[in-house]
């Protein structure tokens, strides 16, 4: 009998189909172990990871972006998609927010989900774990709301969405979950942080912009405001991993005729550095600058960000303290607020490490490490000082002037891993962040506080002595332009009147110091009898809380503050002689 080739094939082809069946069967796959195991797999990487071929493949298909990298200042066109729907509009400031048709500009290093720019999200995928959320933003808090009792600090934690968040892991050897790819370096100016330094030509252009601005703007104009950093953080923060599912921030940029250039770049650093999930909206707050290039042509420089970055503009000069507090009014998207000054340009990853202790504990204000931008040619460097690991703490003198002191032994004992965030006793006030609804809880800034000058104590003290806490982070670092030598200022507005910063001095010490204020006085004799207003309110607010006294915050927090700024003798008696 003579057995077909063909016959074989087929007969073989149906037995191993009929095994491979029988097989599968008795596996049992069950398409929610399949996912249960997928989310485990995909646990530690964050998800704008998983999306990046995605997004390349959809830049490259729908070709929606152009680069807009500044030349000469100039406004970069953008390719405008015929697909975006009109969002709502922010009450307060429509005219500002969303515009009909604008899209997202490439800015390098971000990555924008198509889809949801198509639904008019503004490309940013939003944290369903926030269920206090709504579409329009956070319900506005009342600022100040008393609470019943002692309890104060216990109610603060466990308000707002009840999430429970888990804690950072140190796991050596093993990069962490919200760690980015390295940045691209290129040989143009100022790539990787690189000293930028420019001819003797351009001598008088640049004392003139150092001038009026405070840095080194000829310099600044000529280095891309996307430009890649080095990433100086300590070695052991790559290995830190956080919440898949962290809490978003709304960054908040106060500027006063700030130079173009600067501003710009820190808010382009926010976009570039900061994951989509994480990054609600960039809030800036134009304190009635003057200067031409702040009136229309930011308006229309952010209609490419298509409401990602909104624009508060103050009918009149409010000051820095007061326009943080108009800020943290508008920016109602995030859940955590963080506040940046309007020449920075944030670090390698620096966000998850900021906001995971919050996450934590909503009572936490947290600081980022401050590195120095050199206003002459945008190297960056750490501060320097501190103890072995350039750790330091905030600290004051008793005439109320901001100090930084080593970090202690007794602080290093709490933490296993020297990069764990640390207690401060204070923060310089430029660069923190903050649960929103905390921060309304505890009242905003004191009102009374004018322009510049005590608010980062007073905020400080306030978090400290009402249960919360001040925490330092290693791994979240933030460049800052500190100003040059020949700065002319900013002069206050008129209607501020003299000694602003000794007026708001003598309110935070008057409100928060108890009899350590004649420490205060004792250094500063002279404006004792200074008028400092009504600080009744603030007065009523920390009995009505039962905030602890300033004592025990010297003796539990600030311990070290007397060992480097002795107390001084008190004044016994004070006068003027006249010849």
């Amino acid at each position: 009998m003579r057995i077909r080739p063909s016959f074989v094939v087929r007969s073989t082809t149906v037995v191993l189909v009929f095994f491979f069946v029988v097989w599968i069967a008795s596996r049992g796959i069950d398409e929610n172990s399949l996912e249960t195991k997928d989310r485990e797999l995909r646990r530690n990487q964050p998800p704008w990871r998983d999306r990046r071929r995605e997004w390349e493949e959809k830049f490259q298909e729908d070709k929606l972006f152009v680069p807009n990298r500044e030349k000469d200042n100039q406004i970069p066109q953008i390719k405008v998609p015929n697909f975006i729907g009109e969002e709502d509009e922010d009450e307060e400031h429509p005219k500002h927010e969303h515009v009909k048709g604008a899209g997202i500009p490439h800015v390098d290093g971000v990555e924008v989900d198509l889809q949801a720019v198509r639904r008019g999200e503004g490309g940013k995928k939003d944290d369903v774990r926030h269920e206090d959320k709504k579409e329009d933003g956070f319900k506005q808090p009342q600022v100040g709301a008393p609470r019943r009792g002692p309890e104060i600090a216990e109610n603060m934690r466990r308000s707002g969405n009840n999430i429970k968040y888990r804690q950072a892991v140190m796991k050596p050897g093993e990069i962490g979950n919200w760690e980015p790819e390295p940045e691209k370096i290129s040989d143009a100016p100022g790539e990787g942080s690189i000293p930028f330094k420019l001819g003797p030509e351009y001598k008088d252009d640049i004392d003139k912009s150092i001038k009026e601005f405070g840095f080194n703007i000829v310099a600044s104009d000529k280095i891309s405001l996307d430009r890649s950093i080095k990433d100086i953080r300590d070695p052991e923060c790559k290995y830190w991993h956080y919440d898949t599912q962290l809490p978003n921030v709304s960054v908040i940029i106060v500027f006063y005729n700030e130079a173009w250039s600067v501003v710009m770049r820190t808010v382009h650093s926010v976009i570039k550095r900061t994951p989509p999930e994480l990054l609600a909206e960039v809030v800036m707050v134009d304190d009635s600058s003057t200067k031409e290039h702040w009136k229309q042509r930011l308006d229309d420089y952010l209609v490419q960000f298509h409401g990602l970055v909104k624009l508060v503009r103050n009918k009149q000069r409010e000051g820095l303290i007061q326009a943080r507090s108009i800020g943290a009014r508008a920016a109602t998207r995030g859940k955590i607020l963080v506040y940046l000054d309007s020449h920075c340009e944030v670090g390698i990853n620096w966000a998850p490490a900021l906001i995971s202790p919050i996450a934590v504990n909503r009572t936490t204000c947290t600081v980022p490490l401050i590195d120095v931008i050199d206003g002459n040619n945008y190297n960056i460097y750490g501060q320097g000082g501190g103890d072995e690991y350039g750790h330091a703490r905030g600290a004051w003198d008793w005439s109320l002037l901001w100090k930084r002191v080593p970090n202690t032994p007794r602080e290093k004992a709490r933490h296993k891993y020297h990069t764990e965030p640390y207690r401060s006793p204070a923060m310089a006030g430029g660069l923190f962040a903050i649960d929103r609804e905390y921060f309304f809880e505890l009242g905003l800034y004191d009102p009374g506080l004018k322009i510049w000058g005590g608010e980062n104590f007073e905020i400080s003290y306030k978090v400290w002595q009402c249960g919360g806490q001040v925490l330092f982070t290693p791994c979240s670092r933030v460049g800052h332009i500190y100003r040059l030598k020949g700065w002319a200022g900013n002069p206050p507005p008129q209607e501020s009147g003299a000694s602003v910063v000794m007026q708001n001095y003598m309110r935070v010490v008057e409100v928060w110091w108890d009899e350590y204020k004649e420490y205060f006085y004792a250094s500063r004799p002279e404006i004792r009898n200074h008028p400092f207003g009504d600080i009744s309110e603030l007065v009523a607010f920390r009995e009505r809380n039962h905030c602890k006294s300033f004592k025990w915050f010297m003796e539990e927090i600030a311990y070290d503050i007397v060992e480097h700024f002795p107390l001084p003798p008190k004044n016994k008696i004070w006068g003027e002689i006249r010849g």
